[in-house]
């Protein structure tokens, strides 16, 4: 498991997308990049969160930041997803969790005493010069996304 912290270089990614599409960190150099990991789709806290993402998608974009959800599930499970919910965030397939593992965050989890790996809640504020400015570790989704925004406009 990897130990990032601010200030590094964020690990490069290459993952497909939603509705066909590849996203690379190496292609997004000189815009701010909201990297969230969450654990699945479809599920009520990544629900609220994805959702959450969209409705500040356009003060993020004014600040010249992208967000990319990172998850375990397969490209066409995010398009249903998006398609469900009215979703405008990017969402990116980390099906062999490599992702999550370059960013520390494919780590063990225990739920009624079973333990299983899996994704933690995390997000990753990568700088426009692929630095990491800010990380959030084990998300609890009410009002992240507007400290994630805050955090964005402070960095830009």
């Amino acid at each position: 498991m990897a130990d990032i912290e601010r200030g590094q270089p964020a690990p490069d990614f290459d993952m497909e997308t939603d509705g066909g599409g590849r996203v690379r960190l190496s292609d997004l150099r000189g815009k701010t990049v909201v990297l969230y990991f969450y654990p699945k789709d479809d599920t009520p806290g990544c629900t609220k969160e994805a959702i959450a993402f969209t409705g500040l998608k356009d003060a993020f974009e004014a600040e010249g930041a992208v967000i990319v959800g990172v998850s375990p599930d397969p490209v066409a499970k995010h398009d249903k997803f998006k398609a469900k919910h009215d979703l405008s965030v990017m969402l990116a397939a980390d099906t062999d969790n490599a992702v999550a593992e370059a960013y520390g965050v494919w780590v063990e989890k225990n739920m009624y005493g079973k333990k299983y790996m899996g994704v933690e809640r995390a997000t990753f504020l990568i700088d426009a010069e692929g630095r990491l400015a800010e990380v959030w570790r084990k998300v609890k989704v009410p009002g992240h996304a507007e400290a994630v925004l805050e955090a964005v406009k402070a960095t830009g």
